[in-house]
């Protein structure tokens, strides 16, 4: 069974940084795509970040130049890194992975639980 599991969410103020980080689990051996989606409080789930596996990136129109997402593909690792923080940046970010193969099946789609980002002074 495959597991993604996130880390780094916080309270941070406007301005500020904070890196998110997600590992996958579980005898994989491909993930073809990486990213990041949030969910505002009262607002539907939108795509923050997205990474395939050569390593070609796409983002939110609202976050371009202030995060970067990058992928281990060896760890089977995906982050987010976010600089100059806004409050309208306070979400839930939840990372995703598709096309996850592993000896016994391949998931087309796996998601992990989520970690609060707080942007406010």
């Amino acid at each position: 069974q495959v597991q993604l599991v996130e880390s780094g969410g916080g309270l941070v103020q406007p301005g500020g940084s904070l890196r998110l980080s997600c590992s996958a689990s579980g005898s994989i051996f491909n993930i073809d795509a990486m990213g990041w989606h949030r969910q505002a409080p009262g607002k539907e789930r939108e795509s923050v970040a997205v990474i395939t596996g050569d390593g070609g990136t796409g983002y939110l129109d609202s976050v371009k130049g202030r995060f970067t997402i990058s992928r281990d593909n060896a760890k089977n690792t995906v982050d987010l890194q976010m600089n100059s923080l806004k409050p309208e940046d306070t979400a839930i970010y939840f990372c995703y992975a598709n096309g996850v193969s592993t000896r016994l099946q391949t998931y087309r789609e796996v998601w992990g639980q989520g970690t609060l980002v707080t942007v406010s002074s």
